[in-house]
């Protein structure tokens, strides 16, 4: 059945980004200007990293596959907006949806395993320098880097069909500028109190336990800083582990907030927020973070522009 402008009755309406700011032009020509600077950013990063054989190390596969995540994130949710903002029509649908939640979720998770997969590596070549090239050869991280992505899927593909088959008997209309689980169950009129346990459950086992591990292994890894004897290898583990700690905190704090809080009421303007800093504003900080505090990454890319310019 259809209604008006060919929308059909299972369509969903995307409110849109801060839908009562006056300059809401300005503000999303904004985010699509950050778009592109992250697409292009992260895009670099892969292009360094798998282009110098340099690089081809568990930390810097690890760092390729956050580069992957954020850029793959963000394409998941800035290019519709844009598109429901500029041309006037909100509506998404059912199917749209799910694809869309499904691709939010499964990177989100997939970002939180690859963040404590890359405390463990720089846990180990810090703690047990001698034994890092065989716990984490290259080939153990991709097998791990696998993993993450099949758990990832596994539990987005979980959590994405079960809320969609909740029913909704009022408003169609999501306060929000993209389909995520915590605004969908907001519109079923059946009791989901039973299901919200299971995401603050979901949550604690894919955000506050890997965070737990990410905090104890930079714990022991700066204990055993300190009892280094050189300046200079202390300041470059320092440096690695300090960038590493700011992406952490950036992906993990929004998200433990929304999550762990799921049952409280937040305010559309509030998720929002957080949202927008999490998924967009982050996966643009983070080829900034780790690039330009990585003597390695600028090498290559001294390398890649004397390249260029010879050519």
């Amino acid at each position: 059945m259809l209604g008006r402008n060919g929308s059909s009755a299972t369509d969903f309406i995307l409110v849109g980004l801060f839908p009562g700011f006056q300059h809401a032009i300005l503000l999303n020509s904004m985010i699509i200007f950050i778009y592109i600077l992250v697409f292009l950013g992260n895009v670099l990063l892969i292009v360094l990293i798998w282009g110098d054989s340099r690089l081809h190390t568990p930390m810097y596969i690890l760092l390729s596959q956050l580069s992957l995540i954020d850029l793959t994130l963000t394409s998941t949710i800035v290019p519709k907006m844009a598109s429901n903002f500029f041309t006037g029509r909100k509506t998404i649908s059912w199917v749209g949806c799910g694809t869309q939640s499904f691709f939010f979720l499964m990177l989100g998770m997939s970002e939180c395993l690859i963040l404590t997969l890359m405390a463990y590596d720089r846990y180990v070549a810090v703690c047990s320098p001698l034994r890092y090239p065989t716990i984490v050869s290259p080939r153990v991280c991709l097998h791990m880097v696998a993993a993450c992505w099949i758990g990832g899927s596994v539990g987005s593909f979980i959590h994405t069909v079960y809320p969609m088959h909740f029913p909704i008997c009022g408003s169609r209309e999501i306060h929000h500028f993209f389909c995520e689980v915590p605004v969908l169950i907001r519109l079923s009129c059946e009791d989901t109190s039973a299901y919200q346990l299971v995401v603050v459950v979901t949550s604690i086992v894919l955000l506050v336990v890997p965070f737990s591990l990410i905090t104890a292994s930079y714990t022991l890894i700066f204990l055993a800083v300190l009892r280094m004897n050189s300046v200079k290898g202390r300041k470059k583990a320092l440096a690695t582990c300090s960038s590493h700690l700011t992406a952490v905190s950036l992906s993990f704090g929004p998200n433990i907030f929304i999550y762990m809080t799921f049952t409280s009421s937040h305010s559309p303007e509030q998720d929002q927020a957080l949202w927008v800093f999490s998924n967009i504003l982050t996966p643009l900080l983070n080829p900034l973070i780790y690039s330009l505090r990585n003597k390695e990454v600028v090498a290559a890319l001294m390398k890649l522009m004397g390249r260029c310019g010879a050519s």
